[in-house]
């Protein structure tokens, strides 16, 4: 049996390209910069410089941060599979002294629903074949005749 080159190139190619790629969002925090946060006596700045800025601020009250890190991995042309996520809440009271660091897992989450309902818009409303036969029935300009007629 001979040993052809180019399939085994392209056998190489192939299996490489279905090497799932791994991606990291947000912000993975690191257990042990995690562990040094003590309530009561970090503040709004030791927490800044161990953890980094904030993910997100809360909408309706700035004395909370949060920091949500995800892990996806995905294979190919297929959808991400969420492999790892974490979400740490840090409450701060009115001196700026941490209050809490807590976990939030799956448990704390709530659905969002969308409205289902849209803009009204201005203009009429034709599907494209309405509008490719109206098209047809639509008197040319005068210049066009004149060009087709000589």
């Amino acid at each position: 049996m001979r040993f052809n080159l180019p399939v085994f190139v392209a056998l190489l190619v192939g299996l490489a390209a279905c090497q799932p790629v791994v991606a990291n969002r947000g912000n993975i925090l690191d257990q042990d910069a995690l562990s040094e946060v003590k309530a009561g006596s970090s503040t709004r700045e030791d927490v800044a410089t161990k953890l980094g800025s904030p993910t997100q601020i809360s909408t309706f009250d700035e004395k909370v941060w949060y920091y949500i890190g995800r892990r996806t991995k995905q294979t190919s042309f297929f959808d991400p599979v969420v492999t790892d996520q974490k979400v740490v809440e840090v409450r701060f009271d009115d001196q700026g002294v941490v209050q809490e660091v807590k976990d939030l897992d799956l448990s704390d989450t709530r659905d969002v629903s969308t409205v289902a309902r849209s803009t009204p818009t201005y203009g009429r409303d034709d599907t494209f074949i309405k509008q490719l036969l109206g098209n047809l029935s639509r008197p040319r300009p005068m210049q066009n005749r004149r060009e087709q007629g000589n």
